[in-house]
């Protein structure tokens, strides 16, 4: 029997990398792993060189533009990975009857919120990242009815830069650090994004349509400082300040919680709470 094949987009990404340290556990499928030298997103025919190179019957989609501040400026670089080069990715999956898991953001939303955000809630992004995240998830389901959108947020893991390891480092040089405490979220460990991912996969039934994915709890960023420092045992002192104290280039939703009842109630998948996934994922990075 010819095990399906899936491939990887990004993965030298956080959610790409979990998932090539994870897929031992899954050798009912043929992976295979694509980083940015493989896979040309610029390039329709690199696009299209994969497709029938693989045939894949799953496409992770885990390669994106995530340069939030940057994507002010870069507005064209933005526009052609996280929307443009989807779209055509979601056509080719069409084409070869290939299901796309592709992942996107919280930033999708304006965050004026106050409860968490369901998958069918209005969209209104608040910054240019926001608005080509959400044009890709517009393409990946207009060229692609076997889609499976899944928002996410604060994804951190030992791979990459995220804030996580910037908290870590930042304390380890400094006496005291500041940190936002009027933007509230729910983090997410890449590790259990991934294992999600694969679950989905592995699943007999398939569900399509756009669903959240993050670690359970709502917090401050300021929280999930404090939270790093307890459980790394640093000295720093962690100062609680408003966003208006530290404007950046791209405007941040205060609010950004997502509801995770769909893939719960469609998948059965679980999340754990953000503090557990984080404990773990600061036993690996002291290992390091």
């Amino acid at each position: 029997m010819i095990k399906p094949t899936v491939i990887v987009s990004g993965k030298n990404g956080q959610v790409g990398s979990e998932l090539l340290l994870l897929h031992v556990s899954y050798p009912q499928f043929n992976w295979v792993f694509l980083a940015r030298e493989d896979l040309d997103l610029f390039s329709e025919n690199s696009i299209s060189k994969a497709f029938q190179e693989h045939r894949p019957k799953y496409f992770i989609n885990c390669a994106a533009y995530t340069a939030v501040d940057k994507a002010e400026e870069e507005r064209g670089l933005a526009e052609k990975i996280n929307a443009e080069a989807v779209g055509f990715i979601a056509q080719k999956c069409k084409a070869f009857d290939t299901i796309l898991i592709h992942l996107s953001t919280d930033y999708v939303f304006d965050g004026t919120g106050s409860s968490p955000y369901r998958t069918d809630g209005e969209t209104n992004p608040v910054n240019f990242y926001g608005f080509t995240k959400l044009e890709g998830e517009k393409l990946a389901l207009q060229n692609n009815k076997q889609t499976i959108i899944i928002r996410t947020a604060w994804v951190y893991s030992v791979f990459g830069k995220n804030f996580v390891k910037t908290m870590l480092r930042l304390m380890n040089e400094r006496p005291e650090i500041s940190v936002v405490n009027d933007q509230i979220g729910s983090p997410t460990y890449a590790r259990d994004l991934a294992l999600a991912i694969a679950e989905i996969i592995s699943s007999e039934k398939k569900h399509f349509g756009t669903y959240h994915y993050t670690n359970q709890g709502v917090i401050s960023w300021y929280d999930f400082a404090i939270a790093i420092k307890e459980i790394s045992g640093s000295g720093c002192k962690v100062n609680a300040i408003t966003t208006a104290q530290f404007p950046t280039p791209a405007k941040r939703p205060h609010y950004s919680v997502l509801d995770n009842l769909d893939l719960q109630k469609d998948y059965h998948i679980q999340p754990r709470s953000w503090k557990v996934a984080l404990q773990e994922c600061m036993k690996y990075l002291q290992r390091l």
